[in-house]
């Protein structure tokens, strides 16, 4: 199989999709080591994938390197607990609110009262949709709609080898991030722009993994039940197409061979299944954006601009590429 590495997107910083800690409220400093001339609320999605535990211990890290007081809170995938904690973080004055929402909507009224506190606030790894962007400082993020596009791509690229095409389409089920949640919606749009040059490629049928391996496990044994000749598995990150993984090793399949899986983010377990050749191409979706997020937070509570939309440079890896990188992942 030919495989063409994936392009690196222009653009300044990082980021895309965890953690641990109580539900909903303030967990305190979460590592930060006490206070510092900055404290900041973070209110995290939860801990649903490697990806977000790396995310999780990237942010709680670099806060504590920068000296910034971080109260942290796991939102454990539910909207509402974000917001309460959000709350949280305005009634004790914090100097600066960041967050990566659970979901794209909802969000104004909460954001509204963090303006009118005047505490600026950050989003990270996923966007909003908000017709008033001045309800937040900056988003740090990757492009997802991009990743999609490149996951789609490799797709296009290998259609007419025969490892790929075995009855002369591709069938393709598709295993989603969390309903309505940023990553999902975008990488699914970026897939399907590119699949779409092709009418041999087919999505037979998508639903919702939740962005954990046990949602995908499940998604995939209920498609390998109802589904006939899947050839591809697009799975919108790696810890669903680990739980794939399993559940077409145990119909007796092998995954990589028998079905070729695409998946989303490049922790270190997913680079390992790549490298085995379990999958076969994966899109990086950096999870390290603790650095820069502290170096944002410091701008905007002294009121310097920074840019509205601020970029990850990212790859993509192949079998060969995952093997030459596999014992310096951080993550």
């Amino acid at each position: 199989m030919t495989v063409t590495a994936g392009v690196v997107i222009a653009g300044g910083l990082a980021a895309c999709g965890s953690s641990s800690s109580d539900s909903g409220g303030s967990s305190g400093s979460g590592g930060s080591g006490g206070s510092g001339d900055i404290t900041m609320g973070f209110a995290q999605v939860g801990a649903e994938s490697g990806w977000r535990t790396a995310n999780t211990k990237s942010v709680q890290a670099a806060a504590k390197e920068a000296g910034v007081d971080l109260k942290f809170s796991d939102a454990q995938q539910k909207q509402e607990n974000q917001i309460k904690a959000i709350r949280s973080y305005i009634q004790q004055k914090v100097d600066v609110i960041a967050f990566s929402p659970v979901v794209e909507t909802g969000w104004d009224t909460v954001l509204q009262e963090a303006k009118r506190a005047k505490i600026p606030v950050i989003l990270t790894d996923r966007a909003v949709d908000s017709d008033d962007t001045s309800l937040y400082k900056t988003f740090l993020g990757s492009d997802f709609v991009v990743e999609g596009q490149k996951a789609g791509q490799w797709v296009v690229d290998n259609a007419d080898t025969n490892d790929v095409d075995k009855n002369g389409s591709i069938n393709v089920v598709e295993i989603t991030g969390t309903t309505g949640a940023a990553p999902a919606i975008d990488r699914k749009e970026g897939f399907e722009d590119k699949i779409s040059a092709d009418p041999s490629i087919k999505i037979i049928a998508s639903q919702t993994g939740d962005f954990t391996r046990d949602g995908g496990k499940k998604v995939m044994e209920a498609f390998l039940k109802s589904q006939k000749d899947i050839d591809l598995v697009y799975a919108h990150n790696d810890d669903e197409g680990l739980g794939a993984i399993e559940a077409i090793e145990a119909a007796g399949m092998k995954p990589g061979v028998d079905i070729k899986i695409v998946t989303v983010d490049a922790v270190k377990d997913g680079m390992t299944a790549l490298s085995e050749g379990k999958i076969n191409y994966i899109v990086e979706c950096n999870p390290l954006l603790g650095p820069q997020l502290m170096e944002l937070a410091k701008k905007v509570t002294a009121g310097e601009d920074v840019p509205e939309r601020v970029v990850t440079k990212e790859t993509a890896f192949d079998q060969e590429q995952a093997k030459q990188v596999l014992a310096d992942r951080q993550y």
